[in-house]
């Protein structure tokens, strides 16, 4: 890469949860701040970003200070409802992850940032020892896929790239009950190979997998 692809004024969503690239991020919005920032985006066509809170909460509180990482994912708007007014039902992907290089919250209490984002993770084929983590990913598609009512409300989203490193890695971080600040350091890990060992080693470790 010849120069970093940076993105200034970036919109941010801080949550008590992390996005990963392709994952899916399903959210209620109601404040007035992410009202406004989810309306704009979505008619200019442009992500926002979403970073995990370190401290704080969600919903901003009087009083209360917000902190979050440095590193998050962009995300995409791909649906989008209003079902009452001061309601938002949004859908959107991660894409591309992204480091903050400064920061600044808005009167109204929108977090804004300057970014640059970071390279894609290296398409790494599958090691045959990882295998098995794979197939029990494999495994949990198809029976998430069998379930009556879950019809476009799956939380993974097709293509399966179960031949990857990063993607299987990715899918099991979203869908294993870790801890947010665990998930954050895998997300941000450059090597996606070594995310799918420490992913596998949760799923033995658990009895997952075997």
């Amino acid at each position: 890469m010849q120069s970093t692809l940076t993105l200034q004024s970036l919109p941010l969503f801080p949550l008590s949860a992390v996005l990963f690239p392709d994952g899916l991020l399903s959210l209620r919005v109601f404040e007035v701040r992410y009202l406004d920032m989810m309306s704009k985006c979505r008619k200019a066509g442009a992500p926002f970003g979403v970073v995990s809170l370190t401290q704080g909460n969600e919903v901003r509180q009087p009083g209360s200070t917000e902190a979050f990482s440095r590193v998050g994912t962009l995300a995409n708007i791909h649906e989008f409802e209003q079902p009452q007014p001061g309601l938002m039902l949004v859908r959107a992907t991660g894409a591309q992850r992204f480091r903050i290089t400064s920061s600044d919250q808005l009167k109204h209490g929108l977090w804004v940032a300057d970014v640059e984002r970071l390279p894609a993770d290296m398409a790494v084929p599958i090691p045959d020892d990882l295998q098995p983590t794979a197939d029990a990913l494999h495994r949990l598609i198809q029976s998430l896929q069998l379930k009556p009512g879950q019809t476009g409300q799956t939380p993974l989203m097709p293509p399966w790239k179960l031949d990857d490193c990063g993607w299987v890695s990715n899918r099991w971080c979203e869908l294993l009950p870790l801890p947010v600040a665990l998930k954050q350091r895998l997300m941000e890990l450059d090597n996606p190979l070594v995310r799918l060992e420490l992913v596998s080693d949760v799923l033995t470790r658990t009895g997952i997998m075997g």
